[in-house]
Order: C-alpha cells, then structure tokens, then sequence
C-alpha cells in the first residue's frame, strides 16, 4: 500500500511509517500450515468479481484472457468460521457409513451413530472443562441455547410453577444485561420481562470505548438480581469483559442464588474456556464459529441448575413417562432435547474441536492475539478511520470494527469484495450499541488463525485504496454514498 502524506497525522509505535514491512509474527507457521485444510481459502476471482472454483489445474494467479486474478481474503470469521476437510469428511462419513436415529434402536446403525453423538457431547465438555457430560445440551445454536434459558424461566409468566424446585421468574426480579450485548442477549429477556414482570436493565456502554463499566454495572446489582446475562467477548468492540469481577459482585450484591449466563460467541473458538474456574451457570456457544457446522450449538449449564429449568420443549427424547393426563420428564441433557437431534451436526461439531485440540487453543489464542494487534496498529495508520474498541496497545479479541469519513460501509464492503476480500458490514445485531456509540453501522474485520500476515496487508492495501478514490469524489458524492437510505446488508 502506499504510505505517503496521507497518514502523516497518524501514530504508531514505530518510528517508521513502513514499520509493517519488516514486522514478523512469532508463530509465522501457524497459518501456511492449517491453510491446506481449508479447500475454499483457495478460491479466487476473475476480473469481474466472479468466484472460480478452485481445481487441480485451475490458475490462481492469471485468467484465460491474460487478466490477473484476485485471492480470496477472508475476514469475516465473526459471522461464521471457515471448515476444515477434517470436519466436512466426518459429516459424510455419518452420512455414508453411520445414518440413524439415536437412542432408539438396537441395530447396529444406530448404536453407531449414538456413540458417535454422544462422543460429541464427551468432547465439547472436555473442551471447556465442564463437571460432567450432562451439563452440556445441544442446540441449534448459541441463539437458541439463549432462548432455551429465557423460555423456561418465564414460561409461567410469572406464576409460581406446581414443581416447587423450578427456577422461575416474576414481578419485580430483575435482569441484567449491557447495552453492548448482541441482538439475541436482548430480545429474549426484552420477552421475559414482558411474560414475567420481571424488571430488564442494562449497563450502558462506556462512551469512550463501549467497553465494559464495571461501576456501573455494581451500582444496578440489588438484592432483587435474579439473573445476568452478558458476553464474554464483544463481537463488535472485540473487548474481553472481566468475567472474575462481573462474578464475585453477582454472588456478594445480588439475590442469593442468582443465575449468570455468558454468552460465549466469540471466547470458546478463541481462547481457553474454562467454566469451573469461570463459575457461572450457563453458557452459550455457536458450533459454526468454531470450526463446526451450521445449525449446532450448545448451552452449559451446572447440572444441579439444568435440572431445576422446566423443559423448553416437549416430545420425544425429553420424557421420563407419559401419560393421559400429564408427564415426567428426563433429567438434563436429554429434558432440553426433545425430538430428532441435529446428529450429523454435532458429530461435525465433534470433529472441529479435535481438530482445535489438535493445533492447541493456547497456540491459536497467542498467535490471534498478534494478529489483532497487528491488524488494530495497521488501521490506525490509515487516514480517516476510526476503530471502534480498546486502543492501541490493549488486548482485543480477533476482530476490529470501524467506520471511515469518506465512505459508508455498505459501498465499503462493496468495493473490497470487488477485490476478493471479504468484510462485513452493518450493525453486526448490534444497534443499542452502535447508537450509543453515535454510529448507525460499521464495517468488520474478523480473523482466525488461519488468516496470515498477509492476508492483513492485502486488506489494508484494498482498503487505503478505496478510501482514496472515494475521497477523489468530492463532498457531495459522498455524502450520497453515505446515506443510509441506501445501505442494503442490514445484518
């Protein structure tokens, strides 16, 4: 990219506006040697935009009419990972040599394909260091595993539940959440609170960063919080919230047996979750954010808590035994999973945390820890952006979002996918936060540990571009260009 004048109004550590050019990463193989697994990093795109699949004999690097082509520069992790071979051949393993119903039949099929299932569930519990297996629940996601929680607390609206031992809530508890949280934290205790009674309250997002106001979150807990619910990590800002604290003024401030739930996104793919050090009730976490399949996801939950949440939905599975004129019903996991589960997917699931085990979540979280701040340095260097989050010099999740002066991030993300790079753009199902921060939508980019060094440049290089030709455009083009009346990608 060019490093004129332009940016001579922005810092950097180094001395040098060229600093980049000779910065290394520590873990520099990391990423060539994982890039293999993944089939669709190798695709690219002709002088039109279009994607060319990539094959064996397939030229990567030039067209049939001479024209030179562009790689594919992922950067939207955030929104869903990409998939190894390891993943995508064990989902047509299932499919091949192992399709069945589990638990429900003696023949051999089915035995191997419950043993494969439940393997899975082995495996996500031994990844976050759960208690035991029967905390952790399958679901279609992290959204769902949210819902399953805010369903069963309030599906009496309100009422006292005939099983005296079930969790409920009613008129005048209170729910805490933040204003920073992404749209599924909110609507569905927005839902709660209108089923129960129960008073919703949030943390407002610190004006400077949005990060995490821990003063005030002390000042909204009472002996009335019966329930917290809040991320681990922000998929916009990329801020890592104080977990440890938010905890220890939950169980000293709040009601005695108060619930905590994290929403875990943008953590488990990332970083060593531990739930037994961490000490909350539940998590939630995405399967496709990780490495895994779409449609599977999990929840956490303390044995002993699962087991006093009234189940979220009925038929199959969930049952203990059934009768005309009512029903018991199955202890956790099985309460929460009532029908045909997504089997192949969880298999899928399973397959993706062996392959993380197998490069090390403590390796991927060192080098995606290098690489954001390489990312979050480099954009400070561009003229005219604004990176939304910590600063310089603090630890950030893989991602950065931003906006710029000269172009909305519609047309933005529009014209670095003419490139080949791919960004996201919107309010990232995170409009309270984006208003209080004074911003309608940002633009994103999201790493993962197979994204390298240059996989950075290549977006900074497209990006200074793009910003220069819109700046050539005078105000007034840019001013149209910036409307949100044009912005299509709401998401």
């Amino acid at each position: 990219s060019d490093d004129g004048d332009d940016n001579s109004d922005k810092t950097n550590n180094s001395n040098s506006k060229s600093w980049w050019k000779d910065f290394q990463l520590k873990d520099s193989t990391l990423a060539p040697s994982v890039i293999k697994d993944f089939p669709i990093l190798a695709t690219s795109f002709d002088a039109d935009g279009k994607i060319i699949s990539p094959t064996p004999s397939s030229d990567a690097d030039g067209s049939a009419d001479g024209k030179q082509n562009k790689r594919l520069v992922y950067l939207d992790s955030a929104a869903t990972s990409q998939k190894p071979n390891a993943v995508t051949s064990a989902l047509t393993a299932y499919y091949e040599h192992a399709n069945s119903n589990v638990h429900r039949g003696a023949h051999a099929l089915s035995r191997e394909a419950t043993e494969q299932y439940e393997s899975a569930r082995d495996k996500v519990a031994s990844f976050i260091n759960a208690n035991s297996r029967n905390e952790i629940v399958f679901t279609s996601g992290a959204t769902e595993a949210i819902n399953l929680v805010a369903t069963a607390l309030s599906n009496t609206c309100g009422q006292p539940p005939k099983n005296a031992r079930d969790l409920y809530l009613t008129k005048g508890d209170e729910i805490i959440i933040t204003e920073s949280e992404h749209h599924s934290n909110i609507v569905p205790w927005q839902m709660v609170a209108e089923r129960t009674g129960a008073v919703l309250k949030y943390v407002p997002a610190c004006a400077a960063t949005g990060g995490f106001d821990l003063d005030a979150f002390t000042e909204l807990i009472t002996p009335n919080t019966k329930f917290v619910s809040v991320q681990h990590v922000s998929n916009v800002l990329g801020s890592i919230n104080p977990v440890d604290e938010i905890v220890e003024i939950v169980r000293s401030k709040a009601a005695p047996g108060a619930k905590i739930m994290l929403d875990a996104c943008q953590s488990v793919p990332h970083m060593g979750v531990d739930v037994q050090k961490l000490n909350v009730d539940f998590i939630a976490a995405s399967g496709h954010k990780m490495c895994g399949p779409t449609g599977i996801g999990f929840l956490y939950g303390k044995e002993s808590v699962l087991n006093s949440l009234p189940p979220y939905k009925g038929g199959g599975e969930m049952i203990d035994e059934v009768y005309m004129d009512h029903s018991t019903y199955a202890p956790a996991p099985a309460r929460f999973e009532a029908g045909t589960p997504a089997i192949a997917q969880a298999i899928g699931l399973g397959a993706a945390i062996d392959y993380l085990n197998k490069i090390g979540i403590e390796r991927i979280h060192d080098y995606e820890v290098e690489l954001a701040d390489y990312l979050r340095r480099r954009l400070e260097d561009v003229k005219g952006v604004t990176v939304l989050g910590p600063p310089v010099g603090t630890e950030r999740a893989a991602l950065c979002a931003f906006v710029t002066e000269a172009v909305h991030p519609s047309d933005l993300g529009t014209f670095l996918d003419v490139e080949g790079v791919a960004i996201r753009a919107g309010h990232h199902c995170c409009q309270p936060l984006h208003r209080a921060l004074g911003y309608s939508h940002s633009a994103r980019a999201s790493l993962y540990f197979y994204n390298t060094k240059e996989d950075v440049d290549d977006f900074i290089a497209v990006l200074e571009d793009t910003l220069k030709f819109f700046g050539s455009l005078g105000s007034d083009a840019i001013e149209e260009a910036d409307s949100d009346d044009n912005f299509v990608p709401l998401f």
